[in-house]
């Protein structure tokens, strides 16, 4: 498999699994949720007072790179029989590391999980559904890469 192919295929299936997920921020702040906490924190790091177009740009490249890792994962393993399961439990291991652990200890905060559920589902959930999306957009592209390939 070409890496040109895989970074396309990660460009557009982020896209996609990243403009999914937007809606769900509006449904969670409304039922007083937290979501999206980290967005404007990652984002201070490199500007002041960064503004929702460059949140937004944001949340598409992270959604780029974030996909990268799936799609390889797919590509290298039998995973790809069940991508959209296997994005959702690569959604999980994604929000553990990253948005539970990482993140948190970088910037000083309590864990999510010593925050409670109201803190946890939020994010887990928006995780889960990127992840799913991811495998179900790349389903056909891992499928016909796995073909493509010489048994050697």
């Amino acid at each position: 498999m070409q890496p040109k192919a895989i970074l396309i295929e990660s460009i557009r299936s982020g896209t996609i699994a990243s403009l999914a997920i937007v809606p769900l921020s509006p449904l969670f702040k409304a039922a007083g949720l937290r979501i999206g906490h980290y967005g404007p924190k990652f984002a201070g790091l490199f500007v002041n007072d960064p503004q929702p177009w460059m949140l937004f740009v944001q949340h598409i490249v992270i959604g780029w790179v974030s996909a990268l890792p799936l799609l390889l994962i797919l590509l290298g393993t039998g995973a790809r029989q069940r991508p959209v399961l296997s994005g959702a439990i690569y959604g999980v291991a994604y929000y553990v590391a990253i948005n539970s652990l990482s993140l948190p200890l970088y910037f000083n905060d309590p864990l999510p999980w010593q925050l409670g559920a109201a803190t946890v589902l939020p994010s887990l959930i928006g995780h889960v559904i990127f992840g799913a999306v991811i495998g179900w957009t790349s389903r056909r592209f891992a499928s016909a890469a796995n073909s493509r390939q010489v048994p050697g």
